[in-house]
């Protein structure tokens, strides 16, 4: 159980994949202007990460790994979490059109997202077993949604003030507030060792 803490605390703070592996920063600054668009988006990439690990462990582990073909990896999660944006995008666009329409584009682009494809490579590359992988896709998923609610309170903040230089206004501002909260996301370097010994 300690364990599955551990690689949990460690995928939403430590390993952060927007704030600290830089991965996903597409729909990261892009969705993060208002709250709602922002959970919605990071629900979806949460439901993703979780199925495409679902999905991807046991084909590589039991089907690409023993047919020699494990260096196919890469091709086939892209087809896999395509699928399942696919299947997300259908059920956005017929239950809650609002989200679907709010999303826009940001939502097939969960499809190249590059932190949906690294939390499956790098779940293989750490040797985690299924349960651990699902764990931190789970939490890598938790430390997106933490990531863009946080971005989006901190985005709201600066597009309500006028004392911001003219030069500075808009994406200098944004990128500049996006690497402060990634440096606040270092203080948590080491606080998982800490914390479960």
């Amino acid at each position: 159980m300690t364990q599955y803490l551990i690689i949990l605390t460690g995928a939403v703070l430590v390993n952060n994949y927007v704030l600290a592996q830089f991965l996903g920063i597409c729909p990261f600054l892009g969705v993060s202007k208002k709250l709602d668009s922002a959970v919605g988006m990071s629900i979806a990439v949460i439901f993703v990460m979780a199925l495409a690990t679902a999905t991807t462990w046991p084909i590589y582990t039991y089907i690409l790994v023993p047919s020699g073909l494990a260096w196919l990896q890469t091709i086939v999660f892209i087809l896999i979490i395509a699928a399942l944006v696919q299947f997300i995008e259908i059920v956005l666009k017929k239950y809650i059109p609002s989200l679907h329409a709010a999303l826009g584009i940001y939502l097939p682009l969960i499809t190249t997202n590059c932190a949906v494809l690294g939390v499956t490579i790098l779940n293989l590359d750490e040797g985690y077993n299924f349960m651990e992988s699902m764990v931190n896709s789970v939490g890598s998923g938790l430390g997106f949604l933490l990531a863009m609610v946080l971005f989006s309170g901190v985005r709201s903040r600066v597009d309500a003030t006028d004392n911001i230089p003219k030069a500075y206004q808009g994406v200098a501002i944004t990128l500049t507030a996006a690497s402060i909260c990634s440096l606040s996301f270092m203080g948590f370097t080491g606080i998982v060792d800490g914390l479960f010994k």
